[in-house]
């Protein structure tokens, strides 16, 4: 079988050392045939990254690449698109990163609609730092930090970006391989800040510690569980679980995207771009 997608990869870095059974490359090897399938020119395209097991991503990936500090991956990625408007910037991010300490930051890019592609790797915990809690852990799950169980209430990152004024959200999981890789593709064609969010199985520090099973068993509650839009809009209330959740595209629209507004700022007080 042709794996054209293998190109993408800097095979000298591989295998990589997320634990067995992760859903990072499964979610890493979605961008890469997102890439290929919107056509992006490798030399033209960088990849950013914060920190934490989602960010080791960048490493493995074969393009320009940047591994930032803790929740920065945003604005670090802003100040490439607005040096080069030409390029194609991704953002790879977790949980953590990106909803914790990248909160702020996370928000005014959506506010400004940056024309960013931000991949936030949902694994409801801090992986790589110790299993804590992240904004995103649901509640009565248990965490290092929260060893009883969590009572706080997690966000819905999907929810926070379209009322911060994201123009394209969506979500899929690991499970949905295909699904995936066609969410993160609607974000790359998309001019301004487009926000995907791929739940991704844990085994080590959330599924052990919650006693979801071994790998494949986390891969099945996500089958069971995620719900098309589509079929999410038309069920009963009562039948919305706390395990289930909707994936696919929640918001595509249009907005003027932040480098073409920045760019018309210069324009109009006749100064020039350097």
């Amino acid at each position: 079988m042709e794996r054209s997608y293998e190109k993408y990869f800097r095979q000298n870095r591989l295998p990589h050392l997320w634990c067995p059974g992760c859903g990072n490359g499964i979610v890493m090897k979605a961008i890469v045939q997102a890439i290929e399938k919107e056509g992006l020119n490798q030399d033209n395209t960088v990849i950013v990254s914060g920190i934490g097991c989602s960010s080791r991503a960048s490493g493995y990936m074969d393009f320009d690449t940047l591994h930032t500090a803790h929740g920065r991956a945003i604005p670090f990625a802003t100040g490439v698109k607005l040096a080069n408007p030409e390029l194609n910037v991704i953002v790879i991010t977790g949980d953590g990163d990106c909803t914790a300490i990248g909160g702020n930051h996370f928000i005014h890019g959506c506010r400004r609609n940056v024309d960013l592609t931000v991949v936030l790797f949902d694994n409801n915990i801090y992986g790589m730092t110790g299993g804590q809690a992240s904004p995103m852990t649901p509640t009565g799950k248990k965490a290092t930090t929260a060893p009883y169980g969590s009572v706080d209430r997690p966000f819905n990152a999907c929810d926070l970006a379209g009322a911060a004024g994201a123009t394209y959200v969506a979500r899929s999981t690991a499970f949905h391989v295909k699904h995936l890789t066609d969410m993160i593709s609607g974000g790359i064609r998309n001019k301004g800040f487009s926000f995907i969010e791929a739940v991704v199985q844990c085994p080590t520090a959330y599924g052990r510690k919650n006693k979801m099973g071994s790998p494949a068993d986390m891969l099945a509650w996500m089958r069971d569980n995620a719900v098309m839009k589509a079929a999410w809009d038309k069920m009963p209330e009562e039948q919305k679980t706390s395990e289930k959740f909707p994936i696919g595209v929640f918001l595509d629209s249009s907005y003027e995207d932040y480098g073409n507004a920045y760019e018309g700022l210069i324009q109009r007080i006749g100064g020039k771009k350097s």
